[in-house]
């Protein structure tokens, strides 16, 4: 009896510990995480809990060729600065596939967000929703993408009401200087950043409501595509076919700069009006010389951009809020009476 007690004491426990191995045993057969090896939250899943001490956030300029990414960026390492987190700020050279390495560059180096100005949106989309999809909040400035509705926050310029501005400028000028019978004014655009598109937009949106009263003939000079040299190439064409061009507005200062040099070459009577107001907008515009064409320019505040939405991820990793989904800064018009001399 007693061997029979010990026989069946035995199986029972030989039974118990088969039957826990098998329990321990199936989530790492289905490929379940046990509760001790589950990953933390990401701080897309649970925005809000991070401390701002321990945050790491990664920006993508367009280029930093451009004086306005350069102030942007100075507003990006002065909020970092005044708030505590490490910033890392890289650039994209306004190329879609680099800017798409940039932010899987950012996401592996444990940023918490990130933030990029948008210059490509085709091609750079699918970058920023895959960073979503792992878990890391996306932001953008400057340039954002309509393709797309991952990007928690964008700050950037009201660049439709820019492009207004640049707009009245232009035909405030024409009746300024009696030139509203057949005048020919040129755009020089970029049509990819939606940014650009939007101030061109804007710009045709004045222009065309005094095509017919003016009897105007409104010329598309062509896509810059942010290059000074190619601005320069185009402006020699158009003047070429269009000697007494009499304004032209150009949807960025690296134009502005490529199309006053060949209209200095061309000796032709043509006045600029730009979009940026980079330093040397200002100092162009004050200029003697270079002042009787480049003679306005509609102004940004790229280091408010920067620094706005550093403050956004911060807000949102913070408290799981952004205060608004777009924020859009005014810009307005510089010229002789407001231009500042470094």
């Amino acid at each position: 009896m007693k061997k029979l007690i010990t026989l069946l004491l035995t199986l029972t426990m030989v039974v118990g510990l088969l039957a826990g191995c098998g329990q321990t045993a199936t989530p790492a057969e289905s490929g379940k995480p046990t509760a001790s090896s589950e990953p933390s939250a990401s701080p897309n899943e649970n925005p809000g809990t991070k401390d701002v001490s321990d945050l790491k956030l990664g920006f993508i300029l367009g280029s930093r060729e451009h004086a306005f990414y350069c102030s942007i960026e100075d507003g990006i390492n002065a909020a970092a600065k005044d708030m505590g987190f490490e910033a890392v700020v890289l650039e994209s050279d306004l190329d879609g596939a680099i800017a798409s390495e940039r932010i899987e560059t950012l996401t592996v180096d444990g940023c918490d967000a990130i933030s990029l100005s948008v210059n490509d949106p085709t091609g750079c989309t699918p970058a920023i929703e895959a960073a979503d999809a792992e878990g890391v909040p996306m932001f953008a400035f400057d340039c954002t993408s309509s393709e797309t509705d991952v990007i928690k926050c964008f700050v950037g310029t009201n660049n439709k009401q820019g492009g207004v501005v640049g707009g009245q400028a232009t035909i405030k000028y024409l009746e300024d200087h009696g030139l509203t019978n057949g005048a020919t004014i040129g755009i020089i655009g970029y049509p990819e950043p939606q940014s650009c598109i939007d101030r061109e937009e804007g710009w045709y949106s004045v222009v065309n409501e005094y095509k017919d009263k003016y009897k105007l003939n409104i010329v598309n000079i062509g896509n810059y595509k942010g290059d000074a040299s190619t601005a320069e190439s185009l402006m020699n064409d158009a003047l070429t076919q269009y000697p007494d061009m009499a304004v032209i507005f150009t949807v960025g200062d690296p134009a502005c700069v490529g199309a006053l040099a060949a209209i200095k070459a061309a000796g032709a009577s043509t006045v600029m009006i730009g979009f940026d107001a980079n330093p040397e907008a200002h100092e162009a515009i004050l200029d003697p010389e270079n002042g009787k064409i480049w003679i306005a320019d509609v102004a940004q505040d790229p280091y408010k951009i920067g620094y706005s939405i550093a403050e956004q991820m911060v807000k949102y990793l913070t408290t799981g809020k952004v205060d608004q989904q777009t924020i859009l800064i005014d810009p307005y018009l510089v010229d002789a009476s407001n231009a500042k001399a470094k």
